[in-house]
């Protein structure tokens, strides 16, 4: 074989072989969306078939505990609060425009059925940190300058009380016209699609968390999630999205979580195992600026 006649033949090899290396890189991200659709199946079938412990607190709501050993491939305490919008029960949200009130006061003092703790507040002189706005009243204007994704969803109440979860509009918070609005983040469900998470370490790392969400049936679905310690792993805001859209939320929202993350019950008190004592056990509960709470009519 002549030597140009053999330059030619390497050549061509050599080109087929590159075409084929580039058709496998296009089709590796398929492979890798298709684990972790398998992964979040896995995780939403662990909590569908969990034996939760159901309570029964009230005509309108039920409390529900389980504690996963393996639930993202991680240990994770769950508290959830069912509250039945199409029963007789009222949302309030109490608060502190300074100083600070733990969400077991708070739901004590207001004759509360159940209650969880608020949104984002000044951990140095107390006071809500983002847009809050209750009875037609603005009790705390737009901040500037704080964390866009941290704000860019709303706990709506209608002068009837009902609830929804809404999005930051363009124009701001305050063209919404409700009666009453607590705004935090990241939102995480929205008309039934999970919504992407900025990639920032508040979202990727896992965390107490709370949320709360609505779903088709209108019901109101707040949950609490332990964390910071070897029981209770927390959650990032992903798998806090996976959690509320297993549980029928179509939309939801992410409120203030660590130390803050509070779950409360009329004659049990706080039933879930907040972080802010470094210990896991009932009393480590912080003192925050907002509580919403569910108050049986």
């Amino acid at each position: 074989m002549n030597s140009k006649l053999f330059s030619l033949l390497f050549s061509f090899i050599l080109i087929g072989g590159c075409h084929s290396s580039k058709q496998t890189t296009k089709t590796s991200p398929v492979l890798e969306n298709t684990v972790t659709n398998e992964k979040t199946d896995d995780n939403a079938n662990q909590i569908d078939n969990a034996e939760w412990e159901i309570h029964k607190v009230s005509d309108a709501i039920i409390y529900k505990y389980h504690h996963f050993n393996n639930l993202f491939d991680s240990n994770q305490s769950i508290t959830i609060l069912d509250v039945n919008l199409n029963k007789n029960v009222k949302i309030d949200i109490p608060y502190v425009t300074s100083g600070f009130i733990k969400t077991s006061e708070a739901a004590i003092n207001t004759n509360t059925t159940a209650a969880i703790n608020g949104s984002y507040f000044n951990t140095s002189t107390g006071g809500s940190t983002v847009f809050f706005k209750k009875n037609d009243e603005i009790i705390k204007d737009a901040p500037e300058g704080f964390t866009t994704y941290r704000e860019n969803a709303g706990l709506a109440l209608d002068a009837s009380g009902k609830a929804s979860i809404l999005k930051k509009p363009t124009d701001g918070w305050q063209i919404v016209n409700v009666n009453s609005l607590l705004t935090s983040g990241p939102l995480l469900i929205y008309d039934g699609k999970v919504i992407e998470q900025v990639d920032a370490k508040f979202n990727t790392n896992r965390h107490p968390r709370t949320a709360v969400g609505v779903t088709e049936k209108n019901h109101l679905i707040a949950v609490v999630v332990d964390g910071r310690s070897s029981e209770a792993h927390g959650m990032s805001t992903e798998e806090l999205a996976v959690l509320m859209q297993t549980l029928g939320c179509t939309d939801a929202m992410n409120l203030d979580g660590g130390g803050s993350s509070t779950a409360w019950v009329k004659n049990r008190g706080v039933v879930n195992y907040p972080s802010d004592n470094e210990k896991f056990d009932h009393e480590g509960e912080r003192g925050v600026a907002t509580v919403i709470t569910f108050i049986e009519k």
